[in-house]
C-alpha cells in the first residue's frame, strides 16, 4: 500500500466567496431583488430574520442594507481576480446570483446581460489558469419566489431551478468543470431563512415546511447533477453543508447519544440523501421528534429514484468551528456558524465566539471520507476577525496566518490518514459583507477593502500580510507555512 505524503499535485489552492456579498449593483443591468438584498445589516440580523414581524420588506427609514452594495466587486472584479492570480490561485469559487440570470426567477427567458457578466467573470479566471468552482445558489434565492411562492417549501421551484440550472451549465459547462448546487443546505435546520427563502410569516417554524423544502431541493440538486452529466460526463457537481465536528462533553452515554443524533441531524442527513442517493434509516427518528408527517410530505412518482441516479459527485463542506454537546448539565452557551453549542473548555474562540478547532478539521475529514468514500472539497473556512489597519492600510494579521497554518496541518495530516481532499478554499478571499452580520467590520479576507459598517471609505484594496503567506503556501504546494 503506497504511503501518501503531503498536498496531491494539482490541489486546488484558492479562495471562495458568494455574489450577493460583494458584487453589489443589486439592481444594476436587469438584475432583479434576491432574499439577500431584504436582509438587514447588523449584529442583529439573524434575530430581525427570525422574527414573527420579518415579512421581507426592505424599510431602508429603519435598517442599512449592506449587500446592496457589497465591495463593488461587480464593477471591480478583474483587478480582484488579478489580485487573487497574484496569490497563485489555482482555483476561484464563488457564485451566480440566480436573480441576475432570472430577475423574478420564474420567468421563462434569461436575462442576457446577467449571463455576460459571469461569462466575463469565468473568462477573467480562466485568463489567469484559475479553475472556476460555482455555487448555483448561494443564499440568494430571488425574492419574488420566497414571497409569491413561499420558497422552497413550494414544488413549484424545482421547476423554475431546473430552468435556472439548465441555463447557467449549458452556458459554461464548456469553461466550468467545478460546480455545487445549494450552499450550506444543511444551515435551514436552524435558519430556514438563508437557504430555503422561509421566515415565520411562511411556516419556518414548522418542521414539516423544513422538511419539503429540503425534499424539493434535493430533487432539484439532482436534476443538476443529471443535467450536468448529460452535457458532459466529467463535469464535476457536488453537494455543500456546514461541518461541525461534534462532540459530547463527557463520558457519560446520554450525552453521548445526543450527541450522535445532532450528527446524525445536523452534519449528516442533508448528505446522506444527496451522496448516497436515499433517505438514511434515522429519518423515521427525526419525523417522530419533529412532529413531521411523512404521509403528507409532498413526495412525486420519480422523486426517490431520481435521488438514487443523480447523486453529487463530491462532498463540498464549510468548517469553521466545532460544537459540543450536553443534555444532563447546564454549561455556558457559545455561538457558531449558524449552530451554537456549550463552552468546550479545551479550546479558545475567536472574537465573535467561535471556538477554534484545527484538530476537528481533521476529525471532519476523517468522519466525512469514511462515511462516503467521495472526494471532499474544504470550500469555506477562514478566522472571522476585527483588523487594524496602519497609515498605509496595512493589516498585520498574524493571528489569521496562525488560523489558517493550524488548519492547513490539519488537513495535512487527514490527507496521509487516506482522505482524497480536492482543495481548499479559504472564505471571504477578500474582506466582504458578513452573511450572518452584514458587517464589513467582521473580516476574513487576504485583501483589506476600505469599507466600514456605516458604508464610509474608499472601497480601494490593499494586501494584508496574510497574501504574501497564502501566496507562498500555494507556491510550495502547502510545504512552506512559515
Amino acid at each position: 500500500m503506497k504511503k501518501i505524503t503531503g498536498f496531491p499535485e494539482g490541489f486546488l489552492w484558492g479562495g471562495a466567496t458568494a455574489a450577493n456579498q460583494l458584487e453589489g449593483a443589486y439592481r444594476e443591468d436587469g438584475k432583479g431583488l434576491s432574499v439577500a438584498d431584504a436582509m438587514p445589516g447588523g449584529k442583529e440580523r439573524l434575530a430581525v430574520l427570525s422574527s414573527e414581524a420579518f415579512d421581507w420588506s426592505i424599510d431602508e427609514e429603519k435598517y442599512v442594507y449592506p449587500n446592496h452594495r457589497g465591495i463593488d466587486h461587480y464593477y471591480r472584479f478583474k483587478e480582484d481576480i488579478k489580485l487573487f492570480a497574484e496569490m497563485g490561485f489555482k482555483c476561484y469559487r464563488f457564485s451566480i446570483a440566480w436573480a441576475r440570470i432570472f430577475p423574478q426567477g420564474d420567468e421563462l427567458e434569461p436575462n442576457e446581460a446577467g449571463l455576460a457578466f459571469y461569462e466575463a467573470m469565468i473568462d477573467e479566471c480562466l485568463k489567469y489558469d484559475i479553475e472556476p468552482v460555482i455555487t448555483i445558489s448561494h443564499y440568494e434565492l430571488p425574492l419574488h419566489l420566497a414571497v409569491a411562492y413561499g420558497g422552497w417549501k413550494n414544488r413549484q421551484l424545482i421547476e423554475f431551478f431546473e430552468r435556472y440550472a439548465t441555463t447557467v451549465l449549458t452556458r459554461f459547462y464548456k469553461k466550468v468543470k467545478y460546480w455545487m448546487t445549494f450552499n450550506e443546505i444543511n444551515s435551514a435546520f436552524h435558519m430556514p431563512v438563508l437557504s430555503q427563502g422561509l421566515i415565520k410569516k411562511t411556516g419556518a417554524g414548522d418542521k414539516q415546511n423544513l422538511f419539503q423544502a429540503w425534499h424539493n431541493q434535493f430533487v432539484a440538486s439532482s436534476k443538476a447533477v443529471k443535467i450536468g452529466h448529460e452535457l458532459d460526463p466529467d463535469l464535476q457537481i457536488g453537494c455543500m453543508i456546514i461541518y461541525a465536528t461534534t462532540y459530547s462533553l463527557d463520558a457519560n452515554p446520554i450525552n453521548q447519544m445526543a450527541t450522535l443524533e445532532q450528527n446524525q441531524e445536523f452534519n449528516f442527513f442533508c448528505t446522506d440523501v444527496q451522496v448516497r442517493g436515499e433517505y438514511p434509516a434515522y429519518t423515521s427518528r427525526i419525523f417522530k421528534k419533529y412532529g413531521v408527517d411523512a404521509d403528507t410530505l409532498e413526495i412525486a412518482e420519480g422523486d426517490l429514484e431520481l435521488l438514487k441516479k443523480y447523486p453529487v459527485d463530491y462532498i463540498g463542506f464549510s468548517y469553521y468551528m466545532s460544537t459540543a454537546v450536553t443534555i444532563t448539565e447546564q454549561s455556558e452557551e457559545v455561538g457558531g456558524n449558524l449552530l451554537g453549542g456549550v463552552r468546550n473548555p479545551f479550546l479558545e474562540a475567536s472574537e465573535w465566539g467561535w471556538q477554534i478547532d484545527p484538530e476537528g478539521l481533521r476529525i471532519a475529514l476523517d468522519e466525512l471520507y469514511d462515511r462516503y468514500q467521495k472526494p471532499l472539497f474544504i470550500v469555506e473556512n477562514g478566522l472571522g476577525a476585527i483588523d487594524k489597519v496602519d497609515e498605509n492600510f496595512y493589516v498585520a494579521d498574524d493571528y489569521r496566518i496562525d488560523y489558517l497554518r493550524q488548519h492547513i496541518q490539519a488537513m495535512e495530516k487527514a490527507i496521509e490518514d487516506g482522505v482524497d481532499l480536492m482543495g481548499y478554499t479559504p472564505w471571504g478571499c477578500i474582506d466582504l459583507v458578513s452573511a450572518s452580520t452584514g458587517e464589513m467590520s467582521k473580516r476574513y479576507g487576504f485583501i483589506y477593502v476600505d469599507l466600514d459598517d456605516n458604508g464610509e471609505g474608499t472601497m480601494n484594496r490593499y494586501k494584508k500580510k496574510s497574501f504574501n503567506w497564502y501566496k507562498q503556501v500555494i507556491e510550495s504546494n502547502g510545504k512552506n507555512l512559515d
